[in-house]
């Protein structure tokens, strides 16, 4: 991946998680929704193993996930993380706005 990819996947991820991250607490009343989510939609993104399968076949879906966490390239790293610094801007974002008297439906 190019330098200029990788900026702008970085920038794309963090503009997406922060306006998923700002909707979700804005109506759902809470701060941090999209920051603890973030970790399960990182699994489905990096992982090929079924959702079903965590429950049916517990032991061999996470050493699949293992496997597929390890074998992640530094980009993928950094734009995956890019996105998970969104989602905690938007979580930062909406606690100064509650604080400063803003209210959000």
């Amino acid at each position: 991946m190019n330098l200029p990819q990788l900026l702008i996947s970085m920038v794309l991820f963090l503009i997406l998680f922060f306006g998923i991250g700002f909707l979700l607490n804005m109506v759902l009343r809470s701060t941090w929704v999209m920051a603890f989510f973030y970790p399960i939609i990182v699994i489905l993104i990096v992982d090929d193993v079924g959702f079903f399968d965590y429950f049916t076949a517990p032991v061999s879906s996470f050493q699949f996930l293992l496997a597929d966490l390890v074998s992640l390239h530094f980009v993928d790293i950094l734009v995956l993380s890019s996105g998970f610094v969104g989602a905690i801007i938007a979580g930062i974002v909406i606690k100064m706005l509650r604080v400063r008297g803003y209210q959000m439906f």
